[in-house]
């Protein structure tokens, strides 16, 4: 389990549930969009920057993937999508500094791309959202999933 963000394009006047269903419904093995990979190779000092090591795995002209072994963050493109995910391990204190660096790098990756990031947690963009409410969602799954 982990914590989500999905980078999304919406057109006006789509919902947000429009714009998930069609990401749902898209092909994850096409290649990707040469934007993408350009925003990619823009991402990848600032999130160095930002993260310290990272791994960075990429597949031809498929994906990428960025991850942070200490947090657990990863960012992956595939196709013309962008997300990035941290497990469940996190909580309180913990939680607000992994998420700090989360929401920086949703900011980095929302500069680069154009696309928007949003939060399936909370059904919001994460422009919207209040970090207080996230870090206190992933402290309460993470200490839920420690007691079981």
């Amino acid at each position: 389990m982990s914590y989500d963000i999905y980078f999304l394009s919406r057109r006006e006047g789509q919902s947000w549930d429009e714009v998930l269903e069609a990401m749902e419904d898209g092909e994850h093995s096409e290649p990707i969009p040469a934007r993408l990979l350009e925003a990619w190779e823009r991402v990848l000092p600032q999130a160095r920057l930002l993260l310290g090591e990272v791994d960075i795995t990429e597949y031809e002209q498929e994906s990428r993937d960025l991850s942070h072994s200490a947090t657990g963050i990863d960012l992956s493109v595939f196709g013309d999508e962008a997300s990035i995910t941290v497990p469940y391990w996190h909580a309180g204190e913990d939680a607000a500094v992994v998420l700090g660096k989360v929401f920086a790098l949703s900011a980095i990756v929302e500069k680069e791309t154009g696309l928007t990031a949003y939060d399936p947690q909370t059904e919001r963009p994460l422009a919207e959202i209040q970090p207080q409410g996230a870090i206190g969602l992933m402290s309460r799954i993470t200490e839920d999933l420690r007691s079981r």
